[in-house]
Parts: structure tokens; C-alpha cells; sequence
């Protein structure tokens, strides 16, 4: 991959071109891309800032984009074609579990050539994942509907799924957020779920489900004392990403 700056290079420059896939026609400065297939209408505000919302139980990949408004509104979902390992979060290498809680996705991990089609690695494990200790590599969003700790898409929706991500990467987004949820998150799913094991880490995953929800901006995450704490301010914060926000909640005991 290459490692010049972003804002080096154009459309028609782009060092990853996934094969087979035709390039954006330009008209005065944006994007128009051709559709995938015939069915499907023409990709919606490509190279524009998006966020990804995850929602295993529901098997369901939401991606949203930017508005001119600085408010993030849904353009597409996509059903999950395959994960494994079912609720709750990765721990341990060969539990074949698909990660839960906040991640984020800069250039560099981006697979074109992955051997399953396409591929958006995750980064797991993010820093919450390492101080408990968790191990595992190479979790991601690809193709060819097989999962082994992975989230795996049809082809053709990773083929969109990807251009969306390497069009708004290109286009100057620093990283994407990729928020990863067992379920969503309402007060009804967490009554129902109450009773399982993984319940107090959802706790932790909650508010920011709950802070998208009602502001449609992703919430400032950090991990403090091993925990995930949404919209904190802590002296020497390790935040996955800067919204500025006055919607504060505690850390859980």
C-alpha cells in the first residue's frame, strides 16, 4: 500500500483498483458511479465521510454518510450474510467469535486482493480488547459468505461496501468508525438479554448506541481503567474519536 498522503492522489490515481469494477465518471467535480448491477440503483454520495453500525442478532450492516450538516443519515443496508461464534464478544484465537465494541478503520486496512474477494480489516484487537487480554488478528468485513470470526458479505454488497470506504478514505476521511453491537441496543433488547453472561459489557456498549441514535453523530468513545466510557474526558484519554459532545455518562462500577 502505498504511503503518500491522501490528498496526493485522484480518482483516476487511485493505487487500489479492484478488478473488474469500473471506475466513477466525474461531472463537474463529483462522483457518479455506474451501478453494480442492474437492479441496483447508482451508489449514493460516494467519497463522502461514513460511519458502519453492526448488529449481529439482527444480521444487518448499516452504513451511513455525512450530511452537510455535520449528521450522519443511513444511505444503505446490507444483511450479514454469515458470522460465527454468535452473541458476545472475541476473546481468545480459534473461539471462532466475531468481535463486538468500537472500532475504527484507517487506508492501510483495506484487502483488495483479499482471498475472500474483498476485505476491511477491523483492528482487532483495539486497545479495550488488549488490556483484557484478548488475542486474535486479522478479524474483517469480506466476501464470499464464509466467517471464521468474521463478518461475511455477499459479493456484490462488499464490492459496495468497499467503495464506500475507499472513496470516503481517499476523499480525506482520517479513519472510519465501525460500531459493533450484539444486537440493537434498546431498552427492550437489553431487558430481554438481561440475564446473560456478557450483559455488563454490553452496558458499556449501550450509551453509544443510544448517543448515535438520538444525535446521529458517533459518540466519543475512550477506555479508562479497562472500560469502555462514552463521552468522557478523562486527564490522558485514549479516544477512538474526537466528536465533540456535552452528553457525558459515567463509568460503570
Amino acid at each position: 500500500m502505498a504511503s503518500s498522503s491522501i490528498t496526493q492522489f485522484s480518482i483516476t490515481q487511485f493505487p487500489i483498483k479492484p478488478p473488474s469494477i469500473p471506475q466513477p465518471a466525474t461531472t463537474q467535480g463529483t462522483l457518479s458511479w455506474p451501478k453494480l448491477l442492474t437492479e441496483r440503483q447508482a451508489l449514493k454520495r460516494i467519497g463522502t465521510e461514513i460511519f458502519i453500525q453492526i448488529f449481529k442478532e439482527e444480521k444487518l450492516l448499516e452504513l451511513y454518510t455525512k450530511d452537510s450538516a455535520g449528521r450522519y443519515q443511513l444511505i444503505q443496508s446490507y444483511p450479514i450474510c454469515n458470522y460465527s461464534g454468535g452473541l458476545g464478544p472475541k476473546t481468545l484465537i480459534g473461539d471462532f467469535k466475531s468481535p463486538e465494541g468500537f472500532y475504527h478503520v484507517s487506508l492501510k486496512q483495506l484487502k483488495p486482493h483479499s482471498r475472500y474477494h474483498r476485505a476491511i480489516n477491523l483492528g482487532f484487537p483495539n486497545e479495550f480488547d488488549k488490556s483484557k487480554g484478548y488475542s486474535g488478528n486479522n478479524l474483517m468485513i469480506h466476501g464470499e459468505c464464509k466467517s471464521i470470526g468474521c463478518y461475511a458479505m455477499t459479493n456484490r454488497y462488499m464490492d459496495e461496501i468497499y467503495r464506500y470506504a475507499e472513496s470516503a478514505l481517499y476523499y480525506g476521511q482520517h479513519e472510519i468508525k465501525i460500531n459493533i453491537y450484539p444486537f440493537k441496543m434498546t431498552l427492550q433488547n437489553m431487558k430481554r438479554h438481561k440475564n446473560n453472561d456478557n450483559y455488563l459489557f454490553w452496558k458499556q456498549l449501550q450509551p453509544a448506541y443510544e448517543y448515535f441514535a438520538k444525535n446521529g453523530i458517533p459518540a466519543t468513545v475512550s477506555v479508562i481503567g479497562g472500560q469502555y466510557v462514552v463521552n468522557a474526558k478523562p486527564e490522558n484519554p485514549s479516544s477512538f474519536w474526537n466528536t465533540e459532545s456535552n452528553y457525558f455518562f459515567t463509568k460503570m462500577k
